[in-house]
């Protein structure tokens, strides 16, 4: 059969979320299996966003969602102290990406895209005719100086993953104001904060506060993140109110569902899980860390819930070696894999893990 595809869309790669506990303990026939690959919040949703999904919503699936989430934007602007009709909502952040790409982009328009972050960033400009111009990392984080330095007239969009994953590190206030300044009009930044909630730098940039001057920016959150609601798919975005109105242009009806839009807002109100999950995922961190130290083992100081590390061996070896522990990290590149911050048990099972394959791997190797 001829499937009259593009041919940039037969060179990409789709994503591959990571791989599900109970897929692993069928294939390997193992139990009590961890997932530590999806930066997933291991404390799960706040038990007011629980309630309220079974406070009488089920009995009206049979009707559409409000349209444009009016409740949850309404909260959200109040949370950020803006409008609402500066708030768009998504089925994850990732879908408004993909309306940013589709509302912005003419073809041949070109994109800036660190060269190891969010894959999806490429898949949606490509998606849309665009051209993703892939600019290198510098010590783990975005370098937004040579990110200037490739500006050309087609430039339309710039990607900003912040922290970034997988690396976990951030740019600073300072360094996002001095890049703003330096862009030509016509050019808009998405700023992708999933994880700013877990950033706990004084540095971190005030995102809201750069919209609120009027700034070219669309700034990404997420409830699948720190608020735990990732199987509701609830994303947002933030921006001036002329952006907002032309991304709901080709927004499609009813893209979040009624589900969704009643926990995010009970979410929104747990301020007590949210300060909760954050100290859980600091004290991990600190954890992990050590223990990495200890082992000798290169990582990335991380402003997320994962961290970024060079296991100096094949890492997908170690992934796979890791799976037969019953433990899922995320393999990325090379010698590197991204481990989620987990609860403090998980930490400790990941960390004996680690040890036992790296000890055996040291044990078959010659000396």
């Amino acid at each position: 059969m001829t499937i009259p595809v593009r041919k940039t869309i037969r060179g990409l790669s789709p994503y591959i979320p990571g791989k599900p506990v109970e897929e692993l303990e069928r294939e390997l026939g193992i139990k009590n299996a961890i997932k530590l690959a999806s930066n997933e919040n291991p404390l799960g949703p706040s038990k007011k966003a629980i309630s309220i999904l079974a406070k009488g919503f089920f009995k009206n699936l049979h009707r559409y969602p409000e349209g444009s989430g009016r409740l949850l934007r309404e909260a959200l602007a109040h949370k950020h102290k803006i409008a609402p009709d500066q708030v768009i909502l998504g089925n994850g952040s990732d879908e408004i990406m993909d309306l940013a790409a589709k509302t912005f982009l003419e073809p041949g328009d070109e994109v800036l895209i660190g060269d190891l972050t969010f894959s999806i960033y490429q898949i949606s400009v490509t998606a849309h005719h665009g051209v993703g111009v892939v600019v290198p990392l510098k010590e783990g984080r975005y370098d937004l100086d040579g990110m200037a330095r490739r500006l050309t007239p087609k430039t339309r969009l710039i990607f900003v993953c912040n922290p970034n994953n997988p690396t976990g590190t951030m740019v600073t206030q300072r360094e996002i104001v001095r890049f703003l300044d330096r862009l030509p009009a016509g050019v808009i930044v998405i700023l992708d904060e999933a994880y700013a909630e877990y950033a706990t730098s004084p540095d971190f940039p005030d995102s809201d506060g750069l919209v609120k001057q009027g700034r070219p920016l669309i700034v990404l959150r997420t409830f699948s993140k720190v608020y735990g609601l990732a199987g509701l798919r609830i994303g947002y975005g933030i921006s001036q109110q002329e952006i907002v109105e032309y991304l709901n242009r080709v927004r499609l009806p009813f893209n979040t569902n009624s589900l969704g839009q009643a926990a995010a807002i009970a979410a929104l109100r747990d301020e007590a899980h949210l300060t909760k999950s954050v100290r859980l995922n600091e004290t991990g961190k600190v954890f992990l860390m050590n223990a990495l130290d200890e082992l000798e083992i290169r990582y990335f100081p991380t402003q997320a819930n994962f961290i970024y590390l060079e296991v100096r061996l094949n890492g997908r070896s170690v992934y796979e070696s890791l799976l037969r522990e019953g433990v899922i990290v995320r393999h990325i590149k090379e010698n590197w894999l991204r481990v989620s911050i987990g609860r403090p048990a998980e930490n400790r099972r990941f960390v004996r893990a680690l040890k036992k394959v790296l000890n055996e791997s040291r044990e078959r190797s010659p000396s």
